[in-house]
């Protein structure tokens, strides 16, 4: 469907999803856009390399991904990947989505200059370049605006982040 423009990329979707929604037969559909895996699927395969990394519902794998190649590859925009020993934890890497980072003028963990802004309507990504962190997204809701080059502060949701190993496995409590 990549090849199709946004509007007959959408009602497609919508018409495959009708169409095994009515015929109950079993539908195989391989893509490499996670957008369309996450709006057709009942379970995703992801694979890498020709091998399986994790089997789930779509909203299980993006709530609860099992390294860090599935973190990063359901979700748009991609998961963060930030150091966590360079924040004072106990293990490799932190992973947490644009949409559970907290953006300030002020107080926050980590300090960085708006690189970029996409004002989408609904929503606003802001794009944060780090010297520790390199480049990370912020979902917000809503319309807001950072100056570019301005200096902001980031802080991660703890509750809504996930701990990775340095192999990228995922660490549970």
């Amino acid at each position: 469907l990549s090849n199709l423009d946004a509007a007959l990329r959408v009602a497609t979707r919508i018409e495959i999803a009708r169409l095994h929604r009515e015929l109950g037969a079993t539908m195989v559909y391989v893509t490499h856009d996670q957008v369309e895996a996450m709006t057709l699927a009942d379970k995703i395969v992801v694979l890498r390399d020709g091998r399986v990394e994790q089997i789930g519902r779509p909203m299980d794998l993006y709530n609860d991904p099992d390294n860090t190649f599935v973190a990063g590859f359901i979700g748009s925009p991609q998961m963060n990947f930030l150091k966590a020993r360079l924040l004072g934890l106990g293990f490799e890497t932190l992973g947490i989505r644009p949409e559970h980072l907290a953006i300030s003028a002020g107080a926050g963990q980590i300090e960085g200059q708006v690189s970029h802004l996409e004002k989408l309507g609904g929503e606003t990504l802001t794009y944060v370049r780090t010297e520790d962190h390199g480049l990370l997204t912020v979902r917000q809701f809503g319309e807001h605006d950072h100056p570019v080059d301005g200096t902001v502060r980031v802080t991660p949701d703890q509750e809504r982040a996930f701990r990775f190993d340095a192999e990228g496995r995922r660490l549970r409590d």
